[in-house]
Parts: C-alpha cells; structure tokens; sequence
C-alpha cells in the first residue's frame, strides 16, 4: 500500500538488521548472465571461469562521499549507475569486454536500508544494461559518509588487449562522443545547490539541460565501441578512457607512450548545449573539455592511414596527431597559436 503524500515514510535504520541481514536483502533478487560465472553472491569467494583462449582483465575505483559525488543533488538510484560506469569504463580502456564486478561500501549511520536499496537498484540496472554480473563484495560501518569500492572484471583474447603506452609519432589522436558536458552539468547542478542553501523555497531550475544532467549524473561506458572497432577494422594502438579530462588524460597517454602531441581546438567535439551553458558560466568551453572531467568517453591512437575508416564516422572525431616527445605538448588554438598543454591551463573544480 503506498504511503499519503502527507506522511513520511518510515525509513529502517540498517542497525535494525545488520550488516549481513543487509547483505542478504540486496543480494537476494540477483540475477547471473555472464556463463563464466559459476558460483557469485552467497558464499566466501566467487568462482569464474574465463572464456576459451582469453585473459582476464582487472581494474578497481573507489568513491568517497564528498570528494567525487554530492548527495545534495546526486539520487542513489543515479549513484549506484554511475558506480558501474566508471568501473567498466577501465576496463573497455583495454578494449577487454566486462563480465563481472564486486562491489564494497562503508556506510555511515545517517543511511537507511531504504537508502540503500535505492542503491542497488541503480547498480543492478546498469549490470543488466551492460550485461555484468555482480558477484560477490561487502558492507561494512563507516565513521561517516558513503564509500564505494568496485572491482570489475573482464576478458580478452590474448595480446589483443590496449595499453597506454604504445601510441608512437605520426599517430592519429580520435575521441569519442562530445566532451566536456558533465562538467558544465556539475556546475549547473553546484549552481542551484548555493541557490537552494540561500533561497530553500525556491525550486530548482535547470532549463532546458536535461542532457548536460544526465552526463553528470547517469553517464554511458563505450561498450559499443568494442563493436565499432571491428566494424570499421581498426586496432587502436593506445588507448585511455576521460575521467579526468582530455587534457589530463591526454598527458597522460603521451607521457606513458613516451611522445608529445599537437590537439587542435577547432576539432574538439562539443555539444551546442554545453557550449551555450558554458559561456552562461563564464567558462571557456575548450577548458571544460580540457580538464571539466567525468565523460567516460575514449581516447585513443590510430596509424595515419586509418583515417579514412574514421573520418565520417557520427561517433568518433580526429581531434590532433602525435609528435615526437622533443616537440612537446601543445593546443592548437582556433587563431593558430601554439599553446604548452599544462595544468595551468586547466580550470578549477566546480
């Protein structure tokens, strides 16, 4: 029977049944897909077994209350999605298909099992819309806030599996999507949260920007590049997924392959929603890009002579080319000046 609008649910304190009486109560309903997984919730350990003739693939996040999410304006249910996001986002990095994750919170007094179910139904449908079992993790009592670990896994035919490390000079430099989005969507968000702390009448008003919302607070992982890739019969040579910017994480690209890179302004995708919100901020959109954060789009390296099977493609955008480590890292402007691709550049946090 639902509750009158007039009354306050009455919320379960998870003292009420404990850690593992809450364990028991997420992990009841779960539903595995994956053939390798053989045994998953329920006992000490899971047992997987690896498709035939490939390699396994392992990467683990972590979320703090806090620092990476804000409970002000981020619903659990969205919370609990964006936790497997960024956990196989790592993974498809490697270009390795996910299968399976493990999942561990510590979670302070001020939750409620209802909470937490909330929780699980974001993470249980973002396992089902990417086809990953949960098999297996834990809860403990934390002192306060939420804290989340993840662990996914995931598998790849021998040697086929994208590192960092490996782009070289003369590569092309292609992203997918749009960048940039969620972190103007974060701005938006942090912007009606000073509202509401002043004005708590006033209800929020976030436009007609559903879209730079939903960027920040439910993003998509590239699964379906791994499809692309093969479709179009290319081999990414190095590869990064942008969770901290593109000009961070293209540092990063180039300093572990050992190279420098020339991006050109003019060619970085941005959505004319971000656009146009961003210059409402104040906020220089090629900054965004740079450094805004949290897209969980791709980046990665091709050989020169792939360019035509990408040039056209709706999804993917040539956005510069790399150098010899000697000639540094640098953004192309619209104007045509050279600018040194450096933290100095980048815009705070919002």
């Amino acid at each position: 029977m639902s509750t009158p609008f007039n009354e306050t649910p009455k919320l379960t304190p998870i003292g009420q049944i404990g850690e593992q009486g809450l364990i028991r109560l997420l992990t009841q309903n779960i539903r595995n897909s994956q053939p390798g997984t053989l045994l998953g919730t329920g006992d000490d350990a899971a047992v997987l077994e690896l498709p035939v003739g490939e390699q396994l693939v392992v990467s683990t996040d972590s979320l703090a209350e806090g620092v990476h999410f804000d409970l002000t304006y981020t619903p659990l249910k969205h919370l609990g999605y964006k936790a497997v996001v960024v956990a196989i986002s790592d993974i498809l990095a490697m270009r390795a298909r996910p299968s399976q994750l493990t999942v561990s919170l510590a979670i302070s007094a001020k939750y409620t099992v209802e909470s937490m179910e909330e929780f699980y139904r974001g993470l249980l449908t973002a396992c089902e819309q990417y086809g990953v079992d949960l098999v297996g993790g834990d809860v403990t009592a934390s002192a306060g806030g939420l804290f989340i670990s993840m662990t996914a896994l995931g598998s790849v035919a021998p040697g086929q599996w994208v590192k960092r490390s490996t782009a070289k000079a003369g590569e092309l430099l292609c992203v997918t999507g749009d960048l940039g989005s969620a972190f103007v969507g974060l701005n938006l968000l942090e912007r009606e949260k000073r509202v509401f702390r002043e004005h708590p009448e006033v209800q929020p008003d976030f436009g007609d920007n559903d879209y730079l919302l939903q960027r920040q607070l439910r993003p998509e992982a590239r699964l379906d590049m791994l499809e692309t890739f093969d479709r179009l019969q290319i081999n990414p040579t190095a590869m990064i997924d942008l969770s901290d910017g593109l000009g961070r994480d293209l540092e990063s690209l180039c300093r572990a392959s050992g190279v420098g890179c020339k991006l050109y302004e003019d060619k970085l995708p941005i959505d004319p929603k971000t656009m146009s919100q961003a210059m409402e901020f104040n906020l220089d959109p090629t900054l965004c890009v740079l450094s805004g954060g949290e897209d969980y789009e791709l980046l990665f390296t091709l050989p020169a002579a792939d360019y035509d099977k990408v040039k056209s493609h709706p999804d993917i955008t040539v956005v510069g080319h790399l150098t010899d480590a000697s000639e540094g890292m640098y953004l192309i402007s619209k104007g045509g000046s050279a600018m040194e691709l450096k933290d100095r550049m980048f815009v705070p946090e919002a």
